[in-house]
């Protein structure tokens, strides 16, 4: 039943591929085979792209690589499946980062995207990315007691495939709980659960600390789902891998993209003033927690894993919304598949080097 109402080193999970040979790519129903469009070597004078990656563009110019990068970058403050789905759209924007639910939400609404990039925890258990918020004076302990409860939740969205998930884990339906759509964005979620609007809601980043702090002398506190909740991607939109010029842009974007990542993961002190602290209007303590909270990052250089566990999302999401199934497959640019994982182990090679 719904209710509308108004890090260290990063660690590469899999061995590389000893072959330079592409791996098949196939391509949506809407689009051409990518696999056989081959890459441009060097990126073409001229060719210009615009990225929605605002935590990638603060470590490029903190570590001082952001004047590096071989082609134009138009920086758009933006990320996450509603702004970056609408800016693809609108032919406004090649690059964006976003966890795995927008690119299946996209295919269901004819929007033709791939994802170019994955990275998830190292530790998903201990750092998961989202906590289930519980009101003051509700009684929930385990997942098996969310049967009746009024739960936040957000179609097309990270947290609303993460409610379908745990509901399953926990034998129930939707039929068993009240989902209250809600968007996930802000302290939303937080302000519902301190009213009671809601009973449930899925926390990330930030307000986990700060909810349990504000209300748990009220009784309020989280409680851990059992999940994997970290899957994290650059996901592009497919005009823009089909054109020669802006896929060698992509591919070196990709590849900054996890040189960024590892220089996060070695400066922690540095990304906390740069980036929590100096863009984003956080205090030191909080960004200390994201930090710890966060852990290190891993970058698969098989997707092989990957695409197998985006499929048991399209299915289970297939399966509560009504939508048909998809091959997960054809949601990626094998292309790409080893480019971050690449990037990761020449970085690793020259500070051995260096050193």
């Amino acid at each position: 039943m719904r209710k509308a109402i108004p890090a260290a080193l990063v660690t590469v999970l899999a061995a590389q591929l000893l072959t330079g040979c592409a791996r098949t790519a196939r391509s949506a129903d809407t689009g051409a085979d990518l696999a056989d469009s081959r890459i441009p070597e060097k990126v073409p004078a001229g060719t210009a792209i615009a990225v929605g990656a605002p935590e990638t563009e603060v470590a490029l110019r903190l570590s001082g690589q952001i004047g590096k990068l071989p082609f134009k970058v138009k920086w758009v403050r933006m990320s996450g499946g509603p702004q970056c789905s609408e800016a693809f759209r609108a032919g406004e924007l090649d690059v964006c980062s976003a966890a795995e639910i927008p690119s299946v939400h996209a295919r269901w609404t004819g929007l033709d995207t791939r994802l170019v990039a994955a990275e998830f925890r190292k530790d998903p258990e201990r750092n998961p990315v989202y906590e289930l918020g519980i009101a003051p004076g509700v009684d929930v302990d385990t997942l098996k007691d969310l049967r009746g409860k009024r739960i936040a939740y957000s179609p097309g969205q990270a947290q609303g495939a993460l409610v379908l998930r745990v509901l399953a884990k926990a034998g129930l339906s939707e039929k068993d709980v009240e989902l209250v759509e809600l968007p996930s964005t802000g302290d939303v979620y937080p302000t519902a659960l301190g009213s009671r609007q809601v009973d449930v809601a899925p926390l990330g980043g930030v307000n986990i600390k700060r909810f349990t702090a504000k209300y748990g002398k009220d009784g309020a506190k989280t409680v851990k789902h059992g999940l994997r909740d970290d899957p994290a991607h650059l996901w592009v939109p497919a005009e823009s891998v089909r054109d020669p010029g802006k896929a060698a842009a992509i591919r070196e974007f990709v590849r900054f993209w996890a040189r960024a990542l590892i220089w996060v993961d070695e400066h922690p002190e540095e990304w906390i003033e740069g980036y929590y602290v100096k863009d984003q209007g956080l205090s030191r303590e909080d960004g200390e927690y994201l930090v710890e909270a966060s852990g290190e990052t891993s970058i698969p250089a098989d997707w092989d894993p990957v695409i197998e566990r985006h499929q048991e999302t399209v299915d289970l999401l297939a399966e509560k919304t009504g939508n048909e199934p998809f091959d997960a497959e054809t949601l990626y640019d094998r292309r790409y598949e080893t480019v971050a994982a690449d990037a990761v182990a020449d970085t690793a090679r020259d500070g051995e080097q260096d050193s």
